[in-house]
């Protein structure tokens, strides 16, 4: 328990701002003014004092020189002579020549936007005495007003020059200034003595109101707890809040000395004493006395200057002593332990706060009780009425500053000693003397030991616990419990008209008595589906190590697997609803409703998929034995150009990578291989032991198409005996299309091409870079089912040669999946004593099996002549010089037929005349072969028919004679068209850009106003994604990043709001830089269609290399620089050419079809040169490839982890979506850290409920499309589920086939399976499931325990007796959830009725200590559960 003994030894910072920020409040005539003016919205003002000067210094203070300083004091005035707010005082500072220099910039905020606020300051000179002290004199005030003119009006901005008057500000006192609208002509000003200054409006305040209060003049450099600190040394020119963090605070209970009874007992004796002797005696009070109605508590956050919310206020309970909050203890039995122990005051739900690191932040306690007090009978109210009215009293308060203790109080008991009396609280109210109920305490008590307490003991406390609100899995606070006089009370309070309810109940409270504050309707909470993630710790969370920045590993980066059948989440936070109106608020906004305040809230999207916590990995698990059966199968070797072998690289050792190296190998070509080898299998969950049959992969390698391999036949040697501890690995074959597979040529190979040919001006450097960085994704699937077996990566950086002529490395890697296993809801429920609760998901990964691949890159020699400059690594510019045009205007050739060419759209058909149009129209004589050349026109299109012929020989000639003047006109505009193209590619300067997906690419372009005159320039761009860079901190760290040696110039570009592009003001002749940038966050999201393709056969096959895959298609953007005039001056065309980018992890999500996926990616703590930053937790942000996906991220505290969050529209089964989501990791955005490549499966949702050990049945139907399918079912665990029929079966168009489910789970909790409807011709899903299993524990009928001893191999074994509870004759079946633990000696036996059996079991021998619960099913022969037996192995 962390004990607080005193309030000043635990909150001394936030005591020192309490009683420095005291106030006086302003005058109400001003406050009632302003509300009837309708100002109740605060704004924010900025007052510069700059400088004091005078004419001629007075003669004494010539003569004290040097040792006199001055100051100035400012102070909130209002014309109704009343000083209100706190006086700021000012840093002395000296004279010199006539002037005192101030330079202080002042800050505040007011509701009271009036003409009579003003702002008093006064001139006051400070001269030492004898005895060190300093003597203030004032040397004149003068009076700044703040709102002129009309009170609607704006406030007085700008520089302000104010004339000092003698005398003291005292003076404005004085009857006859009051009320006063002018001082000017009854003040005298001193000759030449001027105060200069600048008043403001300051938006920027608003957001930092709530941690100052109104009236209030402070400076930057004030201590105002929750403002973060400014390197300026100006906290509120540019205000940054600290970050609020969620706590929660619960288990609170209140003790009163010397007990609660005799603590409320003398608290009513007093109270009703000074009701009598304030009343006229009257036979009545006898009977009405003043009773305790209500035990309130006010929670809040103060940080000395005020609440930064309002407090909330809670209703506490009568607890028995031993009874803590949060306890699950019913009213009924706090009553009756309640006459038997002693009471004390607790709070059974909790409640959220919101704190920051700062030393004078204060959590602040108010205890207060509501009474119920007599009417007298001067009162008018009717028989039928209430006659008592309540009333408000404050007993007990309370401060303790959480960041002023050490950690160790997180999650620990903490003590507070509670305060009374007439001392100065947060609340501003007079509570009863603590002194007062000391006095009249009766003599010592006894304890239940019978010894005496310490009388100094005798202190009122209040103890609670705070921890950090994101450590509680789940919320649960409960309704609090209210007797049925509350509930009347309650009913007659309506929650949404707060003056009626302090009518009901205080109908004869006087007019300026304070209202009560709201009471707490409610606390709803739900229990999500899937709890948060629990992060406890002993340190604060501000002190807890940020995450660590997003960094990819230099030579490796793993993939996280993950696939995930996720279910639809909602959840319900706690929120309290309060009474009182917001004053801010219109009376029809009260009636229609408070505005809701949003709450600190996290979603939930669940189940949350850790990053980096299950990866793919490369293993050496299989034996020699193994070993020597896979290289026996004959694989072909991977060899060089003159036919050696491959130097052989151990992908478990670390492979240098030198540019250099590459860069002089004289064999630039490059031909990678691939060769799949093996796949052993592994025993799994719900899959017999051969399992697998055939399989497929898909994957894709750089920027070619991505790969879909054929079908594999999984070979067993029936000459190795299998073992089960060691399981072979079965070489894989190529299926034909008739379904003969070859076994004379093993594996699968596959070729890529990387050579001059293939790569593109300055791409081999990104090539070289993909291979040393990159791990390449391999999906694995059963191609029968066409459902996902598994996935593993594996790394790209053993293909890098270094100069060898050729290399190959032996892959043994891990083919990893996802399973989602959760609570069983019945236990979660009993254990909690609720009726219903969601458990929570657990994430188990499996291993499939291993895949055997063999990777390798053989070195081809290039040719030279026609090596291209794609081998050449040119360091990039990033500066476009335009070329400068020496001589004037080269020209050009303008002749028709290049006109005809360019005005293609205008003359369409011009390329159906015949041939002799290509000649001169312009030539002699070429007028009656345009005439021709129309005729010819109207006989292609059909109109020489010979009625149309006649109707048309009277207007032939005036009909050709239009046509033929149009075509002049198209001739001279396509001639103005063509000039302007030409005199435009004059101006255009043509820039190279190689762009990857997410990566910004920099560059300047130098412009120049080629005029004699000043030019000011609009800078166009034709697409969004290439755009200026007018933040000058953005162009900064881009000039830095890519090292540009440029000057970077402040207030560039001129931006206005309605200003289609930004501009740029140029002198003549002058040149400058533009900088602009390129990203890309779109790319192609087609999918193939899901299924094994059928490739040509052979030892391997090539993949095409014309047919790319560019993530990013190729375009040009042209960025036009206009003139005043809107021509353009120049022009900067940048071609954008795609390259790959790097994709670090590949998640695969099942979810149900048309919904929204809500998915949570958890980001790891990877480690960060930059961590230590007390910014760079800001700087993580997302963006996703696809703009209908909804991607973003939020820092839910400092150490706690990040959560990428997406939001994916649904789409109808079996649908595929693909996606990228890039995370940058700093503030611009440069690069992203990591890209992300998602698939999201979705697929037909069924719900079913079932018990562990039973078959339970589920209908599903399957509708035919347009063809006659032959449909196969197949389930992802054929051992649980069972699809009948289970055989090839045939599907008509626009049938209904009913398919029958048989499920018989295993392990209780939430599981997720799959079904596909496979078409077994085409290779295609037809229609998918996803089953959404609710499995239950069974009914345990007996419970045994065994124990088998460690090792030797023999096991043990066990008989169980078994009685037939019928009469005749029945089969009974046996059945286990781990057969891999347990044999029966019989399956099945048969038993007559009222008979005994004896079940023989045989335990598996275990290597390891330790203990496992069996459950035995005894079932009939429908799979029917009749009794189950749970037996508990321990293995010692």
């Amino acid at each position: 328990m962390v004990k607080t003994e005193k309030l000043t030894t635990m909150a001394e910072s936030w005591r020192g701002v309490f009683q420095r920020s005291r106030l006086v409040p302003p005058p109400r005539k001003a406050i009632r003014l302003a509300a009837e003016s309708h100002f109740t919205k605060s704004h924010g003002f900025q007052l510069c004092l700059s400088r004091v000067s005078v004419a001629q210094p007075p003669q004494e203070i010539s003569e004290l020189g040097q040792d006199l300083t001055y100051r100035v004091h400012l102070t909130l005035f209002d014309r109704s002579q009343h000083f209100f707010g706190k006086t700021w005082k000012s840093q002395p500072q000296r004279m010199n020549n006539n002037k005192i220099s101030f330079n202080q910039v002042l800050y505040f905020h007011t509701s009271l936007q009036l003409l009579s606020m003003v702002v008093v300051l006064e001139l006051v000179s400070l001269s030492p005495r004898p005895d060190g002290s300093q003597q203030a004199l004032g040397r004149g005030f003068t009076v700044l007003e703040l709102f002129i003119s009309r009170p609607e009006a704006k406030p007085a901005d700008g520089d302000r020059r104010l004339n000092l008057y003698h005398g003291s500000p005292r003076h404005l006192l004085h009857p006859l200034l009051k009320d006063a609208t002018d001082y000017s002509g009854k003040l005298k000003t001193i000759e030449g003595a001027h105060m200069d200054c600048v008043v403001k409006n300051h938006p920027a305040l608003v957001s930092v109101m709530h941690l100052l209060p109104e009236n209030v003049l402070v400076s930057g450099d004030d201590n105002i707890p929750g403002l973060a600190a400014s390197p300026t040394g100006d906290a509120l020119l540019k205000p940054q809040l600290l970050k609020m963090l969620p706590f929660t605070l619960d288990r609170l209970t209140l003790s009163l000395q010397p007990s609660l009874e005799k603590f409320e007992s003398q608290l009513l004796q007093l109270i009703n004493a000074d009701c009598h002797n304030t009343k006229q005696p009257c036979p009545e009070d006898t009977l009405k006395t003043v009773v305790i109605q209500e035990r309130r508590l006010h929670v809040g956050v103060h940080n000395g200057w005020g609440f930064l919310e309002k407090p909330q206020v809670l209703v506490l309970e009568l607890l028995s002593s031993g009874v803590r909050g949060r306890t699950d203890s019913t009213s009924k039995q706090s009553k009756n332990s309640s006459s038997t122990l002693p009471q004390t005051l607790g709070l059974r739900s909790s409640l959220e706060l919101r704190l920051a690191n700062h030393n004078a932040l204060a959590i602040v306690f108010q205890l207060e009780y509501v009474f119920s007090a007599p009417i007298g009978p001067e009162t008018m109210l009717s028989a039928t009425s209430t006659s008592r009215a309540a009333f408000l009293q404050c007993l007990r308060w309370g401060v303790w500053c959480p960041c002023q203790e050490p950690a160790d109080w997180i999650g620990e008991e903490i003590q507070l000693v509670l305060q009374g009396g007439a001392k100065p609280n947060p609340h501003g109210v007079m509570v009863y003397s603590a002194e007062m109920s000391a006095k009249t305490q009766s003599p010592v008590p006894l304890t239940a030991a019978g010894t005496a307490q310490v009388t100094q003991q005798h202190r009122d406390t209040i103890s609670f616990r705070l921890s950090c609100g994101l450590e509680k899995k789940e919320l649960s606070p409960k309704v609090f419990p209210r007797t049925k006089q509350e509930d009347v009370s309650h009913q007659k309070r309506s929650p949404t008209s707060p003056s009626q309810a302090r009518q009901n109940i205080s109908p004869s409270s006087p007019p300026e008595s304070p209202q009560g504050p709201g009471l707490s309707l409610s606390q709803l909470a739900a229990t999500s589906h899937y709890p948060t993630i629990s992060h406890s710790s002993k340190v604060l969370p501000w002190q807890q190590s940020f995450p660590s920045l997003l960094h990819p590993s230099p030579l490796a980066s793993a993939h996280q697997l993950s696939h995930v059948a996720g279910l639809g989440v909602g959840n319900i936070t706690h929120m309290e609803a309060a009474l009182w109106p917001r004053e801010d608020v219109s009376p029809s906004a009260q009636d229609e409703g408070d505005q809701l305040k949003e709450l600190p809230f996290t979603p939930v999207h669940a189940p949350v998929i850790t990053v980096g916590m299950n990866e793919p990995s490369s293993c050496t698990g299989s034996s020699r034995s193994s070993l020597a059966h896979l290289y026996s199968a004959g694989f072909p070797n991977i060899v060089d150009h003159s036919g050696q072998v491959a130097e052989v690289l151990d992908p478990t050792e670390p492979i240098p990578f030198d540019p250099q190296r590459e860069e002089a190998d004289l064999l630039q070509g490059n031909l990678l291989v691939f060769q799949f080898l093996a796949f052993t299998r592994l025993p799994t969950a719900g899959n017999n032991p051969g399992w697998l049959d055939n399989i497929y992969f898909t994957f894709q390698f750089y920027r070619f198409p991505p790969v879909t391999s054929q079908q594999l036949k999984l070979l067993t040697s029936e000459k190795v005996q299998q073992k089960a501890g060691n399981p072979l690995p079965c070489v894989l074959a190529s299926i034909n299309k008739d379904g003969s597979f070859n076994s004379d040529s093993p594996g699968l190979q596959v070729q890529f091409r990387v050579d001059e040919d293939f790569l593109r001006p300055g791409e081999k450097r990104w090539f070289l870079r993909y291979l040393a960085l990159h791990t390449m994704h391999i999906d694995i699937w059963d191609s029968n089912s066409l459902l996902l077996i598994g996935s593993t990566a594996i790394e790209l950086k053993y293909l890098l040669r270094q100069e060898r002529p050729a290399v190959q490395a032996l892959h043994e890697v891990e083919v990893l999946t996802t399973d989602y296993v959760g609570e069983d809801p019945l236990m979660m429920s009993a254990n909690l004593g609720q009726q219903s609760a969601i458990s929570p998901v657990t994430a188990h990964t499996i291993v499939r099996g291993r895949l055997h691949i063999r990777t390798g890159n053989i070195g081809k020699y290039s040719d030279l002549s026609k090596r291209k400059p794609a081998d050449v690594m040119p360091t990039p510019s990033h500066i476009i010089t335009p070329q400068e045009v020496m001589g004037g205007f080269r020209g050009g050739s303008l002749s028709s037929k290049n006109i005809l060419q360019l005005n293609g759209q205008h003359l369409s058909h011009v390329s159906r005349l015949p041939v002799f149009v290509e000649h001169n129209l312009n030539e002699p004589g070429g007028a009656s072969r345009k005439l021709n050349c129309m005729a010819a026109v109207h006989q292609r299109e059909g109109k020489e028919d010979a009625k149309a012929a006649e109707v048309m020989d009277g207007n032939k000639e005036a009909r050709l004679a239009k046509e033929l003047d149009r075509i002049k006109h198209n001739q001279e505009h396509s001639k103005a068209e063509g000039i302007a193209n030409m005199l435009s590619q004059a101006i255009t300067t043509q820039h190279l850009l190689f762009a990857s997906l997410g990566s910004a690419e920099y560059m300047e372009y130098v412009l120049k106003n080629p005029f004699n005159v000043p030019q000011t320039v609009t800078i166009h761009s034709d697409d969004p994604e290439l755009r200026v860079l007018t933040n000058t901190e953005e162009w900064g760290y881009f000039k830095a990043l890519t090292k540009t040696p440029t000057p970077v110039e402040e207030n560039m570009f001129h931006l206005e709001e309605d200003a289609p592009a930004p501009r740029v003001y140029l002198r003549p002749k002058e040149s400058i830089h533009i900088p602009l940038k390129y990203q890309s966050f779109r790319c192609d999201r087609t999918m193939a269609v899901q299924g094994p393709s059928f490739l040509p056969m052979g030892k391997g096959f090539q993949v095409a290399k014309r047919n790319l895959s560019n993530i990013i298609a190729a375009k040009t953007i042209k960025v036009t620089f206009k003139g005043e005039d809107g021509k353009p001056v120049a022009i900067c065309q940048v071609n954008v050419e795609p390259k790959p980018h790097l994709i670090d992890r590949t998640f695969r999500l099942y979810h149900p079809e048309l919904c929204f996926l809500k998915k949570a990616i958890r980001l790891p703590p990877w480690q960060d040169p930059t961590a230590g930053e007390p910014d760079a937790r800001n700087h993580i942000s997302v963006r996703c490839s696809d703009p209908n996906i909804i991607c973003q991220t939020r820092m839910l505290m400092p150490g706690e982890p990040q959560d990428v969050f997406l939001k994916v529209p649904g789409s109808p089964s079996p649908d595929i979506k693909m996606f990228f989501v890039m995370v940058f990791t700093d503030e611009w955005m440069a690069a992203p850290s990591e890209i992300w490549q998602i698939y999201v499966h979705f697929l037909e949702r069924v719900d079913v409920s079932c018990v562990t050990g039973q078959r339970s049945c589920q209908s599903l139907v399957l509708r035919g499309k347009q063809a006659v399918r032959k449909v196969k079912c197949f389930s992802s665990h054929p051992q649980e589920i069972e699809v009948d029929p289970d055989s090839v079966f045939l599907l008509p168009p626009a049938a209904v086939q009913e398919l029958q489910l048989k499920v018989q789970p295993w392990k209780a909790g939430s599981r997720f399976f799959y079904v596909n409807a496979v078409d077994v011709e085409q290779r295609q899903i037809i229609t998918a499931w996803l089953l959404c299993l609710n499995i239950h524990r069974p009914v345990l009928s007996k419970a045994f325990e065994v124990c088998v001893p460690v090792g030797g191999g023999r096991g043990s074994s066990r008989k169980i007796t078994y009685n037939n509870p019928y009469t005749r004759s029945h089969t009974f079946l046996l059945r286990s959830d781990h057969p891999d633990l347990l044999q029966f000696k019989e399956d099945q036996f048969q038993i007559s009725g009222g008979e005994s059996y004896t079940i023989g079991l045989r335990f598996a021998p275990s290597q390891s200590p330790g203990s496992v619960e069996i459950l035995v099913y005894v079932n009939n022969l429908e799979e029917k559960t009749e009794e189950t037996f749970c037996v508990k192995v321990n293995y010692s």
